[in-house]
């Protein structure tokens, strides 16, 4: 009975000294053993574990991530065209009167046929096509040979699925306006260069083209104007590559909406020919 008793008398001494004996503790003790519950508690409650030196750095994060945003853009990317005026100076009666208040004119510097490969070309890449646009100013009876070199220069550096060189035909509105419920719409021509040797594949192309106007809008196009021989330039730059197209845009006396709505059509033909893969590649 003695023996208990001084059993239970030492266990109640050491449990009434131990607060007082914890003081005495060294910190590193303490500290090791608070980061041995901080580590356990972090094991035990992260559902998808992963080390602090295995951890994925938030740069690598962020490049997965631009490449996989890049990938995305390639991929809504419908392909690429490149839009340009051998005549730059070509204008609308109806627009560049509008501008000056004043008698209208049929060539301006800069209410012209640039301004319509402008709206094309806003059209064409907000639905993801990719669209540049060369701008050179040549003179008016050399230009074909004069713009030459430069877009020989364009198509060395990039590659395109489609070349429009965008013109504006002399005829007046009578020939180039259609009306189709209840709008009026810019008629289109097309003039394909029979001198060049490989013109048979502008000719598809352009002919591809027309089919897709003419289901859109009857009546919409005019013809396609085949030029060869004497008094002609008979290449209009075609031989540079087999899917430029040469379009007259409406005439000198269409107004600026009639104009807007055709260009809304061209652009939808654009987009389903590319995304169908309807143009024969270079």
């Amino acid at each position: 009975m003695k023996k208990n008793l001084q059993i239970w008398t030492a266990i109640v001494f050491v449990l009434f000294l131990f607060p007082v004996l914890i003081q005495f503790i060294p910190e590193e003790s303490k500290i090791s053993t608070s980061k041995i519950v901080k580590e356990n508690a972090l094991i035990v409650y992260a559902s998808n574990i992963v080390a602090e030196d295995e951890a994925v750095p938030e740069t690598a994060i962020e490049s997965e991530t631009e490449a996989e945003t890049e990938t995305e853009n390639e991929e809504s990317k419908l392909g690429k065209v490149l839009l340009y005026n051998t005549h730059s100076t070509e204008a609308y009666k109806p627009i560049t009167k509008a501008v000056d208040g004043k008698l209208a004119v049929d060539q301006h510097q800069t209410e012209n046929v640039v301004k319509m490969s402008d709206k094309l070309k806003s059209l064409l890449e907000i639905n993801g096509v990719e669209t540049d646009t060369l701008k050179k100013k040549v003179s008016y009876s050399r230009a074909y040979k004069d713009i030459r070199p430069f877009v020989q220069k364009q198509l060395a550096e990039n590659e395109y699925d489609l070349i429009i060189d965008i013109h504006r035909d002399s005829a007046g509105p009578e020939a180039t306006t259609i009306g189709y419920k209840g709008e009026r719409y810019a008629k289109v021509a097309f003039v394909l260069g029979q001198n060049n040797p490989s013109y048979k594949k502008n000719e598809a192309i352009t002919n591809k083209f027309k089919s897709e106007m003419e289901k859109r809008i009857p009546g919409i196009m005019r013809n396609v104007i085949s030029k060869g021989g004497a008094g002609v330039d008979g290449k209009y730059n075609q031989d540079l590559h087999p899917n430029l197209v040469l379009m007259e845009l409406g005439g000198v006396g269409n107004s600026e909406e009639e104009l807007n709505r055709t260009l809304i059509v061209i652009s939808e033909v654009i987009m389903e020919m590319l995304a169908n893969d309807e143009i024969e590649e270079k």
